[in-house]
């Protein structure tokens, strides 16, 4: 199969869909991978790096996207659009749901398109989101100190305070790993940390890992509003797999909040959790509504690229290098967690929650990759 790895076009992105260590993986099975020149460049994955490993480097967008199968990090980008052709694999995160058009132009493209973030694995965890969710989730903490400061828009609070002034108050809604890797940063700076979930199973585990150092909620409208309203920082860190992120954070809850407090949400990608949240970037990552901070960039862990590329190929090399080896029928006939991340296929929504929550008709992706094999 020939494989392409393209330059990422989303502002200040810089990770990239495989390292040479993956690279020479895919060459050893008898692969052919294209790179784009310069696509690991800002991480130090040069060129020649790429080629020892076996790559053909090419200089252009349309050449790399003649490939077979395009690994990517991010969903594609507007330009991107015209070099897709029907029948290419694209194995990238996609974030559907709340993204008509990138759906709508991989529907009429009649590409197989497989997202990242709904592979999951025999334990129903997601696999290829989860290195991702560590990383933005102590992210979160960072940006979120940090524009706490006064010369960035914030109340001018120190996280974990000093002796004789109290720390910070941060609130957590959502208790997966995003909200998991949030806890653990902003205890470890000294915060009084507050966490809501509705799963009490989860909560219970929590309680246990963090040694009841982290207070524990259940979450309902009315802890969240409350919650909201007495806290330095709140992280939105609510996932509902391949679904529009819920609105659980008003713009009357934002309101009641202190002057120059701090938001971040880390569901943005699917949407936001939170009433006023929009996209932002690496350059402007920040704006203010009702005097509240809210950071809500929509790559945070394109921030820490280096750590990122190096953590999500990881996780991805053994579901890529099956698709290589085997087309993505046979892989995902072998591996249903592998099938959930069918999103887009030949032309059908393939994903229930992003059909449902875009008004187009499911499609069953076994319907899709059992038509020439025997499925059980």
């Amino acid at each position: 199969m020939i494989i392409g790895i393209p330059k990422e076009t989303k502002i200040h992105e810089y990770r990239v869909g495989a390292t040479p260590e993956m690279v020479k993986l895919f060459t050893m099975n008898g692969h052919q991978v294209l790179v784009q020149s310069n696509a690991g460049a800002n991480v130090g994955f040069l060129d020649e790096h790429y080629r020892t490993a076996g790559a053909k480097i090419v200089f252009s967008p349309q050449e790399v996207f003649k490939a077979e199968l395009i690994l990517k990090v991010k969903e594609l980008q507007d330009d991107e659009f015209a070099y897709i052709f029907p029948g290419q694999i694209i194995f990238s995160y996609l974030h559907l749901a709340p993204d008509l058009n990138q759906t709508k132009q991989l529907i009429e493209k009649k590409v197989i398109a497989i997202a990242y973030e709904t592979v999951t694995d025999e334990k129903n965890r997601l696999p290829l989101l989860i290195p991702m969710s560590e990383i933005a989730g102590r992210i979160a903490i960072q940006a979120g100190a940090t524009a706490l400061q006064m010369n960035q828009g914030g109340k001018g609070l120190l996280l974990g305070g000093v002796p004789g002034v109290a720390p910070a108050k941060v609130t957590i809604i959502g208790g997966g790993v995003v909200g998991t890797e949030a806890a653990r940063m902003a205890l470890g700076l000294g915060s009084q940390v507050y966490i809501l979930d509705n799963n009490l199973n989860r909560l219970r585990e929590l309680d246990i890992l963090f040694n009841s150092r982290l207070h524990t909620i259940y979450s309902s409208p009315s802890a969240i509003e409350t919650m909201v309203k007495e806290s330095d920082l709140v992280i939105g860190a609510v996932l509902v797999p391949g679904k529009t992120a819920p609105r659980l954070v008003t713009r009357s809850m934002i309101k009641q909040m202190s002057p120059g407090s701090v938001v971040v949400d880390v569901a943005i990608d699917q949407g936001g959790c939170f009433e006023t949240s929009k996209p932002t970037n690496h350059d402007n990552p920040t704006y203010v509504v009702d005097g509240i901070v809210h950071y809500c960039v929509t790559n945070m862990p394109g921030a820490c690229a280096r750590t990122a590329t190096v953590a999500l190929t990881h996780a991805t090399t053994p579901y890529a290098l099956s698709i290589a080896n085997k087309g993505y029928k046979i892989a995902m006939k072998e591996n249903v967690g592998l099938m959930h991340g069918l999103n887009v296929c030949l032309g059908k929504i393939t994903n229930e929650a992003v059909a449902h929550d875009l008004g187009f008709e499911y499609t069953a992706p076994a319907t899709m990759i059992c038509d020439s094999l025997s499925c059980e």
